[in-house]
């Protein structure tokens, strides 16, 4: 008998660890890694402490529809919208000066930029690089998703319910 996702409860608890793969595929070195992050179906973004971006993957240049090459070294206003950046400034400083982010384990939903101009919904959750035996990171990872088509479902299904709802009877 096969057992399926359904099969499996969820039992909650620590999150598996796979670190026993390293050793299974010895193959798997730092030049495998780089890449394997280079081709990732979603967005890597690093940006500095200042907010500089220093890295920026084939998923990104998809996204946003700016080359690694005209990427790196531009301030993350790139991708973020005129209205969002003082907010968003305001949360990475704070984040830089305390090292402290809920965005490590918490999905966060912004409206972006892209090249282009357009209006981009993306999700991401952020990993703070610290040197070893440092509190203070030095840059953030951000890991993104294009959320888009799933943002503007859910407006419209949200637009829809509250048609219905003016429209029934008390």
């Amino acid at each position: 008998m096969t057992t399926t996702h359904e099969d499996v409860a969820d039992e909650g608890g620590e999150a598996p660890c796979f670190a026993h793969l390293m050793e299974q595929l010895p193959f798997m070195d730092d030049k495998l890694l780089a890449e394997l992050v280079r081709r990732l179906a979603d967005a890597v973004v690093i940006a500095d402490a200042d907010g500089a971006i220093l890295f920026w993957n084939d998923a990104a240049e998809r996204i946003f529809g700016w080359s690694a090459d005209e990427a790196i070294g531009q301030s993350l206003d790139l991708i973020i919208p005129e209205r969002q950046r003082e907010r968003h400034w305001a949360g990475y400083r704070r984040t830089m000066a305390t090292g402290v982010t809920k965005y490590g384990a918490e999905l966060l939903e912004v409206p972006a930029l892209h090249r282009d101009g357009g209006r981009l919904s993306i999700a991401f959750t952020v990993t703070l690089l610290c040197r070893p035996n440092e509190r203070l990171p030095r840059a953030i990872a951000a890991v993104i998703r294009d959320d888009t088509a799933r943002w503007q479902e859910r407006r419209q299904l949200n637009e829809e319910l509250a048609s219905l709802r003016a429209s029934a009877p008390s």
